[in-house]
């Protein structure tokens, strides 16, 4: 075998690093909590679960990204044979302790490590399970190695995974308040030019809960259909294209964005969803702030297309370009902005 070169090295330095950073993130009990406590993520995982109870029992389960392994048990409980959970970070020790405290050490195994270089005791599983979901659905590339496991170990021709689809939407919104607060700030402070730090403002978007539905003042357009049983890792780099109607006279000052979780392949169908109208989630939304903002009026058309790609040096990060077509009754303007979400 040859020598890797130096770009190479490079490269694999670079993703060992991501990946740590990535690892210790999990590590801490902090984050398991705040997820464990996002009701709406975790009883559409209890009931997509434990309503087909059917679907389960005497399965072989694989749970990637088990954490402190809430999932694996909700799997033994409906009946599962036996459940294979696998975590890259030390929470996994807890989760051990835990499975067996709860009386389920004999049905669930725990296995630290990634999944990409692990072999399973057994050669395929019937259903896997991940809470493979981040910020704006992609961020921490996550689902890369869920697709690794569907195409190595699951079943082809009766294998299930939860969740099964995925859907991503955009929106306008008016947010003066905060944009004034948080990126026109920077034009003066105490009266000194501060617009490098501005520019940078402007370059990372917001993960935050939009205060008030009501901000929002376009419809919805789909950026993205996910199909996790048939989609390719080299389609989650995507350009989805959007077209808006503006329902009221006001200024459009950013773009916000939301994904909705389908559970379908049981007999009992679950759902949810990280949208604005919908129940607080920890993923919130992701709002990306315009650096002009746009007078729109009621029946004026915005078109436009976001593409959103795995970053170069960490693809756990994701590079982001919007271009934005607007022919308004009062203005028309072409507008594109790059951002990184990081």
């Amino acid at each position: 075998m040859s020598n890797p070169t130096r770009a190479e090295s490079q490269k694999l330095e670079i993703n060992k690093t991501s990946d740590q950073y990535y690892v210790d993130s999990y590590s801490h009990f902090g984050i398991h909590e705040e997820m464990l406590k996002d009701k709406v993520r975790t009883l559409a995982y209890r009931d997509a679960i434990l309503f087909n109870q059917a679907s389960f029992k005497d399965k072989i389960v694989l749970d990637i990204g088990c954490g402190t392994g809430i999932l694996s048990m909700f799997c033994a409980k409906a009946g599962a044979k036996h459940v294979y959970a696998i975590d890259m970070s030390d929470i996994i020790d807890q989760a051990r302790e835990i499975v067996n405290l709860n009386g389920f050490g004999d049905k669930i195994t725990l296995i630290k490590g990634r999944v990409e270089d692990l072999t399973l005791p057994v050669d395929h599983v019937d259903i896997i399970v991940s809470e493979w979901m981040g910020y704006f659905l992609l961020y921490e590339s996550m689902l890369n190695t869920v697709l690794y496991a569907r195409d190595k170990w699951l079943r082809k021709d009766t294998g299930m995974i939860l969740p099964n689809k995925a859907r991503m939407y955009i929106a306008g919104i008016e947010d003066a308040e905060y944009k004034q607060d948080k990126i026109h700030y920077w034009d003066s402070v105490y009266g000194f030019d501060f617009s490098p730090i501005k520019k940078l403002a402007l370059l990372e978007p917001l993960v935050d809960t939009l205060e008030n539905s009501n901000q929002i003042i376009t419809t919805k357009s789909q950026l993205m259909d996910i199909d996790i049983m048939t989609v390719n890792k080299e389609d989650l780099d995507f350009i989805g294209k959007f077209s808006v109607d503006v329902r009221q006279q006001d200024y459009l000052h950013a773009f916000v964005a939301w994904f909705d979780i389908d559970f379908t392949q049981g007999h009992k169908h679950v759902f949810f969803s990280t949208s604005p109208y919908s129940k607080y989630t920890h993923w919130k939304q992701t709002i990306f702030y315009l650096k002009d903002d746009l007078q729109v009026f009621k029946g004026d058309k915005i078109e436009g297309e976001l593409d959103c790609k795995a970053n170069k040096k960490n693809p756990r990060e994701l590079d982001i370009n919007i271009k934005v077509s607007f022919k308004g009754r009062q203005a028309r303007s072409e507008h594109e902005q790059f951002y990184q979400l990081r």
